[in-house]
């Protein structure tokens, strides 16, 4: 369950926006802030990029190239396994080797980690490198600049991580978020950088974005950087690119995955380009990606394609071994699904997934994950956040069992010793106790209110300028209320439920790809809120519109109500209680256990607990609905999964108080309540 959100029209704003833009899109850019035609024109208005020797460093970075090109001196690129780090290699690599250097590049194996280490540096400068130049990496390695300058070699960073206090000693370092760099835009990525850095080598803006743009752009979304400024003019250029197959590799790759470059946009990038690319780095060697974005052969790119297609396949097949084994673990301990946190472990999963896995169950139980992968008396983690908490603060406050550490707000990553595994679990659940002692919700956020009589083609068809959409720039959600569910029916043998709605006097066609025909509740006639991106589809030249529904549920819940008993329920589950005036609000009575019965009876084995309460029809509150089913559960009368997704009576043929059972008596004790 998701609490959801919904930008409230700003007051008193102007409306030469809608006048301008039309109600539904200008709706849009008041809901994100766009509120004045000069912050349109902001927005929409940037079609080149500004100079790059506005970059700190960005001009000695040229003069040390222009010489090593010119003294010819052997040149490194080294690079990182992820997608941005492999699209700045292959830019950086193939302008070099196309400008007649003497280049390799190198690209660490995720057993390395990320970043430059000595090992890898001593075997690229006993082979002759006299000028290493990074991508993607590089700003925090004062040790391995260092090392190099030690060497008697040359170093050129080009990086877009946040820099520490103390710089690398390097011939240059150009970095956007330097403090003394004046450069106007800061969102770039790796890839980004590197194409502003081929731009000032080869003063020719033009040139440079028609022969990188494409890949700039994959590397961009992949590292899911926001689409706004120069990022949206890169990102644009080189989808028109991607749409004239001007790669060989990329135009293989996306035909191996079965899609059209002709219908490519960034949503197309980010899941069908970017996780194959991914899959090298996490599952083998990132180095058959490089590859494939130089291929020169129809033959070579299809090759490579399908090598890494099929580490994609390796990779979901990876993900799914761990999410099972997370199961297992889930319904042996169930007492971890309580916690604020969810911290979990096991030995021998993949280090290259547990990232994704971290945010598949975060997407599913709605609180921060720590994913901790076990091997060789080592312990490597993935952290995935929600808004309001700090994974990097929690990591900090636990590093003193950490070897190592890094991240952001909502993402990050860390290592241990093996030992301290159970140590670190206490530490996280005991700094959530201290500084979350209320979590913050897992929302879902709409752009405006709407209803469906003004989901017009025209209105629709002028959402197409946010294009293109992605972080920071994300494809328009509506909130559409008291919906009449008129029909419904199963897609693709119950995957799916399509099911057709009407809103503001219109019918609308509306989609659910996240919930199995068998799991969707709603009848004919209910009332629903749905929370749903609009496009536009045409089949034998009729235009209709669709709903792609990411959120569904009855008009008129009251999601604070559910969050506030879900929250008591956890807090009871760990063993802190709860106020004992709540205790008539918790403790189920005869007459409410026998509603859960008979729910049980009517629903049992097709809902879940929050479904069950969502739509069971019945009266009671979250809390007390999963007290009365573990009490239940505790009498044997009943079955449950750890999550409560599977709720189910088992049969019995004796008669049981269960006013008088012994989980009750132990829960008013706890409460304190006779």
């Amino acid at each position: 369950m998701k609490k959801w959100l919904c930008s409230p029209a700003p007051a008193g704003v102007n409306n030469e926006i809608t006048a301008q833009f039309g109600e539904l899109l200008g709706g849009v850019m008041l809901s994100r802030g766009i509120t004045t035609l000069d912050r349109a024109r902001e927005f929409f208005g940037c079609s080149s990029l500004s100079d790059p020797l506005l970059m700190k460093d960005m001009e000695s970075t040229v003069d040390v190239i222009r010489q090593a090109l010119d003294e010819g001196k052997k040149i490194t690129v080294y690079g990182d396994y992820d997608c941005d780090g492999v699209t700045s290699t292959a830019m950086l690599y193939g302008y070099l080797d196309a400008m007649g250097a003497e280049v390799e590049y190198y690209i660490p194996d995720r057993s390395e980690g990320y970043g430059m280490n000595i090992p890898a540096l001593e075997k690229i400068l006993d082979q002759g490198t006299e000028l290493i130049i990074t991508v993607d990496n590089g700003v925090s390695a004062v040790e391995e600049a260092e090392y190099i300058r030690q060497r008697g070699a040359q170093l050129v960073i080009t990086d877009h991580h946040q820099p520490p206090q103390e710089l690398p000693v390097c011939e240059a370092c150009v970095n956007p978020h330097r403090q003394d760099d004046n450069s106007p835009f800061k969102e770039l990525c790796g890839a980004g950088v590197v194409l502003k850095l081929l731009c000032a080598l080869e003063e020719d803006e033009e040139f440079v974005m028609e022969q990188y743009a494409e890949l700039a752009a994959v590397g961009t979304i992949g590292d899911v950087m926001p689409l706004v400024g120069e990022n949206r003019y890169i990102v644009r250029r080189g989808i028109e690119d991607i749409r004239a197959s001007q790669n060989i590799g990329i135009d293989r790759l996306l035909r191996t995955a079965g899609v059209s470059p002709e219908s490519v946009d960034a949503t197309t990038v980010a899941f069908s380009i970017c996780p194959r690319i991914n899959a090298a780095g996490r599952i083998a060697a990132a180095d058959k990606a490089v590859q494939l974005l130089m291929a020169d052969s129809p033959e070579q790119a299809g090759l490579l394609s399908e090598e890494l297609n099929l580490m994609n396949e390796n990779r979901r097949a990876e993900e799914a071994r761990i999410m099972e084994d997370v199961s297992r673990q889930l319904e042996s301990d169930p007492s971890i699904l309580r916690e604020r946190v969810l911290v979990v472990s096991g030995e021998g999963w993949h280090h290259g997934v547990i990232g994704i896995v971290a945010a598949r169950l975060l997407e599913k139980y709605g609180k921060p994950v720590l994913m901790i992968s076990v091997e060789n008396g080592e312990a490597r983690g993935s952290a995935r956040g929600i808004d309001g908490f700090s994974i990097y603060k929690l990591l900090d406050r636990c590093s003193r069992v950490l070897t190592k550490f890094g991240g952001h707000p909502k993402a990050g990553g860390f290592s241990l010793p093996a030992d301290r595994v159970e140590d670190f679990r206490q530490m996280v659940y005991a700094f959530c106790r201290e500084c979350y002692p209320k979590m913050p919700e897992y929302t879902v956020s709409a752009d405006m209110e709407i209803t469906g009589d003004r989901l017009t083609e025209e209105a629709l068809n002028s959402l197409s300028q946010l294009e293109p959409c992605g972080e920071g720039n994300q494809r328009p959600v509506f909130l559409l209320r008291n919906c009449t569910v008129e029909s419904k029916r199963a897609l693709k043998d119950g995957r799916y439920t399509s099911f057709e709605l009407r809103s503001g006097g219109v019918k609308l066609k509306a989609l659910c790809f996240g919930i199995p025909f068998a799991k969707f509740h709603p009848e004919q006639g209910s009332m629903v809120d749905i929370i749903a991106a609009a496009e536009l589809n045409e089949f034998r030249g009729v235009k209709s519109v669709t709903l792609k529904v990411q959120e569904i549920r009855p008009s008129g819940f009251r999601e604070d109500r559910f969050f506030a008993a879900q929250r008591t329920y956890e807090e009871i589950s760990r063993g802190e209680g709860c106020d004992s005036r709540l205790a008539p609000r918790v403790i189920p009575d005869r007459n409410a256990l026998m509603a859960v019965y008979d729910l049980l009876r009517k629903y049992g084995g097709a809902m879940s607990a929050e479904e069950l309460c969502i739509y069971g029809g019945s009266d009671l509150n979250y809390c007390m609905l999963r007290i009365a089913l573990d009490t239940f559960a505790s009498a044997g009368m009943a079955e449950q999964s750890a999550d409560a997704d599977t709720v189910r009576l088992i049969p019995v043929t004796h008669k049981t108080d269960l006013m008088a059972s012994g989980f009750l008596a132990d829960l008013r004790r706890m409460l304190g309540v006779q």
